[in-house]
Formats: C-alpha cells, structure tokens, sequence
C-alpha cells in the first residue's frame, strides 16, 4: 500500500489516501484482494442499477416476513397498523442507505472507513467495532437460523447439518469478495422475487385483513415498536451502505447510486413485511414455527419452491453481512495475524466460524431472540446515523479525503454524540424484558421509540460540538 503521488493528475487518488496496490477489476472468480483501502480508479467498474438487485435480494428472505408476523403476533397490530408502521419505518431506514451510498463513487472507500471523519480515527472503533459485531456475527447468526428453518423443513435433516451447509455456503461467496458477492445478488434476484411473489399472492387471498389481535390491540406502544424494528431492520444495512458502491466509477451519477440503493431495500423490506403481517392473521403458529406456519398455508408446490427462496434469500443476505462485517473489523487498524493482502478474507473465515457457533445456540427460541435483536440493532444505529448524517451536512462544501487515513485525526464530538444519544435514549425509552426505560416504566401504552430519541440526541449534540468548536475557532 501507498499514498497518492501525483495529486495534479485526473486518475490519481486523492491526497494522503492508502491505495490498493493489488490488481482485482472485475473478475468475478477471484478472491479480492487486502482490506479497506482506496479503490484506484482504474479499478472502477459497473453501474448504479446493479445497486437495486444488490440490495433487494438479500432483504427477500425470511427475517423480512417474520418482522411483519411479529408486528401482529407480538406488538398486537392490526393488518393495517401493521402495515403503516412497516412503511413508515422502512421508508426512515431506507433513506439515510441511500444518502449513505451516494457517497461510495465518490470517496472510493467503505463506509466505515468514512466514518472515520465525523469520529476521528480512534473513536471510529466505537461503531466499527458495533458494525463488526453486530453484522458479521450477529445478523449473520440471525439469518443462518432462518435459512437453517428452511431448509430443515424441506428436508427434514437435522438443524444442525442445515446449518452447517448454510454457512458454508455463506462463507464462500464472501470470502471471494464484491464481485462475485453481486453477481450471486443479480442471480438470485429473478428466482426470489419470482417465488416470493406467487407465495405472496396466496398468502394476501387467504389472510383476514378484519382480523383483531388476540388479547387486545397494541395500541400506540405496539405501533411505535413495530416502527422501530422496522426502520432497525432497513435502517442496519446503512452502516455498510458505500461498502456496495465504492466500485463504481467516481463520475457515476450520484443521484442514481442512491435511488437504486434505497429503492431496493425500500421494495424489498415493506413488500414482504406486509405479506408477514398477512399471514399472521390466517394462523395461531406463526412464532412457534415460523416457516412452517408461513408455507403450510401455500400448495405444495409453491410451499416446497418457497423454502428454498428462504434459504437463497438469506444466504443473499448474510454474504453482505459477513464481508461488510469483516470490512468494519479491518477498518479497526488492529495488527492482524494475517498477511495485508488476505486480511478481508482471513476475517470472513473468522467471523463465519464465530456466527456458526452463535447461531447453533440461537435455533431455540428463535421468536423472542429476533424481537429483542432488531429492537438492539436500532438503539445505535439511530444515533450513529444522527452524527453521520449531521457530519455530512456541516461538511457538504468539504472535500475529507485526507482525513479517511490520518491517524492523528481526532474528533471527540462523534463518539461523545453518539454515546449520548444511545445512553440517554435506552435509560429513557427502552422498553424490552431486561429493561424498561422511564417512561414506558410509567406509561405503559408509550412504546419504544428509543430510535428516534436517539437520532435526535446524537445530531444535536454533534451540531453543537461542532459549531462551539468553530465559533471558538472564530475567535481566536
């Protein structure tokens, strides 16, 4: 790896960037080389709309279904509640994906080395290391059990060997790397909506859309937690969102980079999150056994090429996972047992090992785990969007490419934001089993909307570091 040496030239990378010196273009059969460098130029390549496909399918699968079933078996939602809450979240976490991925052409590296400038280079651990755990291990483990359901009940062989093959499977295609992790994306991406659109059909003719929740409606708390698991489940995919576009080349039209990327997890999450609430109303099993449930309701047939769906749908997903996971672990600038040129895909096959293990503990009480994880997932993401997205308007005339790979970058403001945000919003509006926040504490219909709060929290503390900081700048 080097630093730029010829700034005054129209294809050399930016002051003070680490470049990739190893040659990869757009060889699909090829593992990617090193880890979070600077993407040369010449080394661009595809186009915007491949963005769509790339993040619709991985959000096909069934994590997404059962968001909406627990929108009505758990938060107590009708049909239609359910699906309000389901559009309104989703459309709050497909936004900032898309704003987030317009920056990938751009800057030529993933998102959490961006993150670098509104946290500094140290206090940038702080959500690379969340990132890191929370998607290559944890949403990995999540979707591995999905699939793992699938494929059990198609089957009948053991869950354990379902998931065994799953995860391989997973860890294959992102040990290769970005190219081949969007071509699998752009394969699968006619079979999962082909299939999840004929079994949607089916459901959405049989569901009861009058039906009322069992033990009463959830109310305004049902509809805030739907909502916020919601935007956690769209929401999440932001903090890996230039990871996906960093390819592409630096005049690619940022407006289409962002609409492909938004779109994509905007059609993915609602559609198949509304047919989720659907099913819920034809049933009584859908915690219990989630796809089953979901399938018996369908022809054989359909019910057979659905659960295979499942499982490619997840598999899509946990390959975004894990390589943004092992990406967001490297940007930690750890001294790694591995050679520089390997570093990604030595970390794939670490974290695919670690979310083989979790998952095996999580095939029990699949439901409850799920609720509690996404609900998780959306307590740091809302505040570390509030800093990021607040960063980038303050900077919006800035070019802060010097910054990505400045290790004596400081910037205090970011951690210290986010921390307040996550703190104050958890202590106040959390509202899950192993802790009930102030307010639903004494306001037991309130619900949780510790995601908002902490968006909220984050981006003003960080505008008003940030503008204390400049008006002192000022002065002196």
């Amino acid at each position: 790896m080097t630093e730029t040496q010829d700034p005054g030239s129209a294809q050399s990378p930016p002051p003070g960037v680490i470049v990739r010196e190893q040659e990869y273009g757009d060889r699909v059969v090829g593992v990617e080389p090193g880890g979070v460098e600077f993407i040369p130029f010449d080394q661009r390549h595809g186009r915007p709309r491949k963005l769509f496909w790339t993040w619709t399918s991985p959000n096909l699968e069934f994590s997404t279904v059962f968001l909406g079933v627990l929108a009505v078996a758990v938060f107590k939602l009708s049909f239609w509640q359910a699906t309000a809450a389901i559009v309104l979240g989703t459309v709050l976490g497909s936004i900032p994906l898309g704003v987030l991925s317009a920056r990938g052409p751009r800057y030529g590296v993933a998102q959490m080395v961006l993150g670098r400038v509104p946290f500094g280079y140290r206090g940038n651990i702080l959500p690379a290391t969340l990132n890191a755990v929370t998607a290559g291990i944890g949403w990995f483990a999540v979707n591995s059990v999905s699939a793992t359901f699938a494929l059990n009940t198609l089957t009948g062989l053991p869950k354990s060997l379902c998931l065994a093959v799953v995860v391989v499977v997973e860890v294959a295609i992102a040990f290769f790397g970005h190219n081949l992790v969007h071509a699998f994306a752009r394969y699968a991406f006619p079979v999962l909506a082909v299939v999840f659109a004929v079994g949607s059909v089916i459901i959405l003719f049989q569901a009861d859309f009058g039906a009322h929740p069992a033990g009463g409606g959830g109310g305004l708390g049902g509809f805030l937690a739907a909502t916020s698991a919601a935007f956690g489940y769209a929401g999440a995919w932001s903090s890996c969102a230039a990871d996906y576009s960093r390819y592409l080349p630096a005049d690619t039209n940022r407006r289409a980079v962002g609409l492909s990327s938004g779109l994509g997890v905007l059609l993915g999450c609602a559609v198949l999150e509304i047919v989720g609430a659907a099913s819920a109303t034809i049933g009584s099993t859908a915690l219990t056994d989630p796809t089953g449930a979901y399938t018996g309701h369908m022809p054989a047939l359909v019910g057979a090429l659905t659960l295979l769906a499942i499982t490619l749908g997840a598999i899509s997903a946990n390959v975004l996972n894990l390589y943004s996971g092992a990406l967001s672990f490297v940007t930690l600038s750890l001294r790694l047992p591995f050679p520089l040129t390997i570093q990604r895909a030595a970390v794939v096959m670490t974290f695919g090992v670690i979310g083989l293990v979790v998952a095996y503990f999580g095939l029990r009480d699949v439901g409850q785990s799920y609720e509690a994880f996404l609900l998780v997932i959306a307590y740091w993401i809302g505040p570390w969007l509030g800093v990021v997205l607040t960063d980038q308007y303050l900077r919006r005339r800035e070019r802060t490419d010097s910054l990505l790979f400045d290790a004596t970058h400081r910037n205090l403001a970011g951690p210290i934001a986010m921390l307040a945000g996550l703190l104050l919003s958890v202590w106040l509006f959390s509202d899950q089993q192993a802790y009930v926040g102030v307010v639903p504490s004494h306001i037991k219909s309130f619900g949780d909307i510790t995601f908002a709060v902490g968006f909220a929290i984050a981006a003003a503390s960080y505008a008003a570091f940030r503008l204390a900081k400049h008006r002192e700048r000022s002065v002196s």
